[in-house]
């Protein structure tokens, strides 16, 4: 048995990962030759390699001929970052869930768009059923406008040419100056609410989180005979968006 046992291992995907490593340490670049001697590749293996990367956009070949990482890698190590920084909060979302027994979602504001980042639900506290994405329901949510109300009047203005106010519910603001006038003085301020606005039968609260200079809204949705409980759950989620932020802001 002996080796046979061990994991069934992919030398293809070793020698190219083995000429990432290499390509990264040389910031300027290194052309293929010396990639080769210094993973320990014959120089045909590593052209092959070399150029399948570059193919897929993992590594970029430079006029000198050196290679240097691509536009891929560059957005995995974005990615890899964000999912890092959603690691570090998910166990408060997940405390705010059970705390409340309501699910909790994070949002943030991204390429003039609001998307949802994180929903913490589970059996019994299940995610209202997002039957019109995010992008299209800002001014319905009460994530959505939380981040309308917390951006500058230019942004606002930007988003809001850019998204018709859809009516979704009997209860959504279709009436532009209606909904920036509920912005401007929420009775629950800083935090804003959706009453059945998105979605018959629930409720949702919801107050501003940063990610550094990136703007978001942490907040939880419930059944609407809760309604009266939403004074008291803007009191937890206050302190619990300032540990997120702080979560969120620190640096990897």
């Amino acid at each position: 048995m002996g080796a046979r046992d061990g994991p069934t291992l992919i030398g293809s995907v070793q020698r190219a990962m083995r000429l990432l490593e290499a390509v990264s340490a040389h910031e300027n670049g290194a052309p293929a030759k010396q990639l080769a001697r210094e993973t320990r590749l014959p120089l045909a293996t590593a052209y092959h390699l070399l150029r399948t990367l570059v193919h897929d956009g993992y590594l970029r070949k430079l006029d000198d001929g050196g290679f240097v990482l691509g536009d891929k890698l560059q957005s995995l190590r974005s990615t890899g970052r964000a999912q890092a920084l959603l690691n570090r909060v998910r166990p408060t979302l997940n405390a705010l869930r059970d705390e409340l027994a309501s699910a909790a979602y994070l949002t943030f504001y991204e390429d003039g768009e609001i998307r949802v980042a994180e929903i913490a639900d589970g059996p019994g506290t299940p995610r209202v059923d997002l039957w019109v994405g995010f992008e299209d329901a800002g001014h319905a949510t009460a994530l959505g406008k939380t981040v309308l109300r917390e951006l500058d009047e230019e942004a606002r203005r930007d988003y809001l040419a850019r998204h018709h106010l859809a009516d979704l519910t009997p209860r959504t603001i279709t009436s532009l100056p209606e909904l920036l006038r509920r912005l401007e003085a929420p009775p629950l301020a800083p935090a804003v609410t959706d009453l059945e606005e998105y979605s018959l039968g629930t409720v949702c609260v919801a107050v501003p989180v940063y990610s550094g200079d990136t703007l978001g809204s942490l907040g939880v949705s419930l059944p609407a005979h809760r309604l009266s409980r939403l004074p008291e759950i803007r009191e937890r989620l206050l302190p619990t968006a300032s540990r997120v932020t702080r979560g969120l802001s620190l640096t990897i």
